[in-house]
């Protein structure tokens, strides 16, 4: 079994001095050192037998500590989401059924839980060594699971995403090559750490390349700023908090000074509207970098580091991912024009191997020649670089004859200074099809920008066809944790 943290096992020269910081979590921090001897402490309590262990992934050290255990080990990790609510948790753990629960010590657990052995994390241990695979173990290889991460279930319960170690792998080689990424790197982020953003991103990358994490435990742009001036080189965000730095700008010199510092600013998990990344550009002369992924299939793509800005796309596909967009029948785009919208569809060592327990979900996701069906649309331009429209079920609206994409349309909403958030959906029109509907929260609720205004406002931008007919206030749109607007949510 090859290590996806060589860093932890590699001596210098070829890994970080043994008292290079890993791991910060606010004033508690672990060198690789002391990684490598807490890790190695709890993975020889671990199960043997092939057998999955949950954590419950709170944004702290013993998570991380948790994680990297179980890996180096051999043993699939479930991440629980400590929101989840007892429904969801207890399907997740009936769907999974992990031998054990790893968790920080003092943490107090909800009853769907509470039957699974329990093990606290000690991240102060020592003596502990990360583990060869001995007789007494299931061989473990790049084919096998590494985590096994839960769907949000807006279609359904969660569905298990069986990642195999070879995806974690790729993924973070794959973005490291895109992003210049080494050792030498510092990432400060406050995403949460039970989704592959916060975790696989977040944590396990910064591992690999032998450099640091700094969580913020909680994300603020006070932190963000204080990292970013002792030394932090990379910033990990979604749109909701690279907004509120947009936001914070104006009146926080000293923030854009700070972001100013960074080596890379990388947006993940929705799409950022361009406005804020003009926002940040112009106070901090840095850009934002947008790349874009998904549970199943790990990274798929991302503007690179030396790469051509452009704000609103997802640059170009990663090595060693095929990616092409096709029609309603499945028929491959044959030109990229930048206008033409298809369904994204991945291949290629990034990818999960299926969903736990769903081999008719498994099935029903890949083509017979081994695409993935992602369920976004896109356009392609001729130099190869996509931008997101939106999802197929949720955000393709097919109007008048055409086939609308709903992030365009949200863009230029958010365009206007009256509007603060933006969204947009369709529903059924005797005479269209379906009508484009825009949800806003205004910047001024007592004077929002009126229908026709709006209207106006996006046929200019775009074209005619693509102005929304009908306009909904509201004070705010339903959000998950990862900052993406849930629709499904919407007032009907």
């Amino acid at each position: 079994m090859s290590s996806l943290f060589p860093a932890l096992t590699n001596p210098p020269p070829s890994g970080p001095p043994s008292d290079h910081v890993a791991l910060r979590f606010g004033d508690r921090s672990l060198t690789y050192a002391e990684l490598a001897g807490a890790a190695g402490s709890l993975a020889g309590r671990l199960p043997g037998d092939g057998g999955r262990v949950a954590v419950w992934a709170t944004p702290a050290l013993e998570t991380a500590v948790a994680v990297v255990a179980a890996l180096e080990a051999g043993v699939p990790v479930v991440p629980l989401n400590p929101k989840s609510g007892e429904k969801e948790l207890g399907h997740i753990l009936s769907d999974s059924a992990p031998a054990l629960l790893l968790t920080a010590p003092g943490n107090e657990l909800p009853a769907a839980v509470r039957d699974l052995p329990r093990v606290d994390v000690d991240v102060r241990a020592t003596g502990g060594r990360l583990p060869d695979r001995g007789p007494d173990r299931v061989p473990v290889g790049d084919e096998d699971p590494a985590l096994v991460v839960y769907t949000s279930g807006t279609t359904g319960p969660p569905k298990g995403a069986v990642i195999p170690r070879r995806a974690v792998a790729a993924t973070l080689d794959a973005l490291a090559d895109a992003w210049g990424w080494t050792g030498e790197d510092v990432l400060v982020h406050g995403l949460p750490l039970f989704h592959v953003h916060g975790l696989v991103l977040g944590i396990l990358g910064p591992l690999r390349r032998g450099g640091s994490v700094r969580h913020l435990g909680r994300f603020s742009a006070e932190g963000v700023a204080r990292e970013l001036n002792s030394g932090a080189t990379m910033l990990f965000g979604v749109p909701t908090m690279y907004h509120r730095l947009a936001e914070t700008l104006p009146d926080d010199p000293g923030l854009a000074k700070a972001l100013g510092r960074a080596r890379l600013l990388v947006s993940g998990s929705a799409a950022l509207p361009v406005h804020d990344h003009e926002r940040i550009t112009d106070a901090t002369g840095q850009r934002v970098i947008e790349r874009y992924g998904m549970t199943e299939t790990l990274m798929n793509t991302s503007v690179r580091a030396d790469g051509e800005p452009r704000a609103g796309t997802v640059g170009l596909p990663l090595p060693g991912v095929e990616l092409r967009l096709v029609e309603e029948d499945g028929t491959p785009l044959t030109s990229y024009d930048g206008e033409s919208v298809g369904e994204i569809q991945v291949r290629g060592p990034n990818l999960f191997t299926g969903y736990l327990n769903r081999p008719d979900a498994t099935a029903g996701a890949f083509t017979a020649d081994g695409w993935f069906r992602t369920g976004d649309m896109a356009v392609r331009d001729g130099d190869g670089y996509i931008r997101i429209v939106g999802r197929k079920a949720t955000d393709l609206i097919k109007s008048g004859g055409y086939k609308i994409g709903a992030g365009e349309i949200e863009n230029a909403l958010l365009e206007h200074p009256g509007v603060r958030e933006a969204a947009v959906t369709g529903e059924p029109d005797a005479d269209l099809g379906e009508r484009i509907v825009a949800w806003i929260v205004p910047q001024d609720q007592q004077s929002p920008p009126s229908e026709g205004e709006l209207a106006d406002h996006v046929a200019m931008r775009l074209a005619p066809h693509k102005r929304p007919r009908v306009v909904r206030y509201l004070d705010v749109l339903p959000r998950n944790d990862m900052g993406k607007i849930m629709k499904r949510a919407l007032p009907s």
